[in-house]
């Protein structure tokens, strides 16, 4: 299996120049590969030629064989993997049913995070070594935060953000598997908290509210700065600054969530053989601002994408529900299922006058916590 371990480089002076090099030479490839690639892809279409469509193969040659003088001083895997990543993101466009599903973009140098990759890096001595062109001082990357470097070491990320690198290290490790426990649960997934057999874990906590609230601090300081200064906006210190801070408390934000997501997913694998969730159709569920936010904020792809791969990892069977699956609208007790002015929306039960969090059965009369009631169905799927 890949484990993958993010950690903190400390470059000196000259390793900094050379990831920031690498770092605009994986963009300037990235940016030249999706012209090419558009403009293979508007000739087959106009031709109506199958064969001229572009392929990752066709775009790499080509780049390669047209490449400048200074593009030879370059690591060639950073071309190469950036070609790559380039036609796995066409086949995302189309397919929908990817999560970042849409056509590919040009990359922008003011982005705030540059990065590229590399698949001849090695660890030497505790230190990350990157491929060495010839004729070029070199040197070792201290790094910090890893916790084992078991394993393998796969396609390494190395990226810039707010003026510090990271890393993101791949082993391929062997698994420890985890003892059969004969348990079943399931998980209902809300925004701001998930809840089991065992009961609810919150995914909002306060701390993390008081983030967001001076993250939207930040967001109103900088857009009142681009519409005093205009295009001029990015030059002031000030607007630096002020960018820096919003970064910083959106990786806290990240940081916490991944935490919470992490120790959850690891209890369910580790206390649970099987595991149901639902299948959520998460864009279709973005009706309005308020609640496209708490879904954004609930991290509900990354969840499923997380306990995924860990039930893959300990062999635990992970049901999905059908995403139109009644979990909330079947009642637990009798099976029967709410329709028409009967269902519970975001705002409750407007004929009967019910709130959110509230379950009536109209045909049995049973009451209970619209939540656990929809627990008991999904877990109702592993008999």
């Amino acid at each position: 299996m890949i484990r993958v371990q993010k950690v903190r480089l400390y470059p000196n002076q000259t390793m900094k120049k050379v990831i920031d090099d690498l770092c605009d030479y994986r963009r300037y490839c990235w940016n030249r590969g999706l012209a090419l690639w558009n403009d293979m892809y508007d000739s087959s279409l106009v031709l109506d030629d199958k064969k001229l469509k572009p392929s990752k193969r066709k775009v790499r040659d080509e780049l390669v064989a047209n490449k400048e003088d200074w593009q030879y001083q370059l690591s060639a895997r950073c071309l190469q993997l950036a070609i790559s990543d380039l036609g796995k993101a066409w086949s995302n466009f189309f397919n929908k049913a990817m999560p970042d599903w849409g056509k590919p973009e040009f990359k922008s140098k003011k982005a705030s995070r540059q990065g590229f990759k590399t698949d001849r890096a090695k660890i030497i001595n505790g230190k990350l070594r990157l491929d060495k062109p010839r004729g070029k001082t070199w040197y070792d990357i201290k790094f910090k935060g890893a916790k084992s470097l078991a394993g393998d070491l796969k396609v390494v990320s190395v990226y810039r953000e707010n003026g510090k690198y990271w890393a993101s290290l791949p082993f391929e490790v062997e698994i420890a598997k985890k003892n059969k426990t004969s348990n079943k649960t399931a998980v209902d997934i809300n925004v701001g908290h998930f809840n089991y057999t065992e009961g609810k874990v919150n995914t909002l906590p306060n701390h993390l509210k008081k983030l967001y609230k001076r993250i939207k601090y930040y967001q109103r300081q900088l857009a009142r700065k681009r519409i005093v200064n205009g295009r001029k906006d990015t030059q002031s210190h000030n607007y630096v600054k002020t960018r820096a801070k919003l970064q910083r408390d959106y990786r806290k934000v990240a940081n916490i969530q991944h935490d919470i997501i992490h120790k959850f997913t690891t209890k369910l694998v580790s206390d649970y053989d099987k595991i149901a969730i639902e299948d959520l159709d998460v864009k279709k569920m973005q009706m309005t601002h308020v609640a496209s936010k708490g879904l954004q904020r609930s991290l509900f792809g990354y969840f499923r994408q997380v306990l995924t791969y860990k039930a893959e990892w300990y062999s635990r069977y992970l049901k999905l529900a059908d995403k139109y699956y009644p979990s909330t609208q079947r009642c637990s007790n009798c099976d029967h299922i709410k329709t028409g002015e009967d269902k519970i929306g975001l705002d409750g039960n407007q004929k009967y006058k019910t709130k959110h969090n509230e379950y009536i059965c109209y045909a049995c009369g049973f009451e209970m916590d619209r939540d656990e009631n929809a627990v008991k169905n999904l877990l109702a799927l592993l008999d």
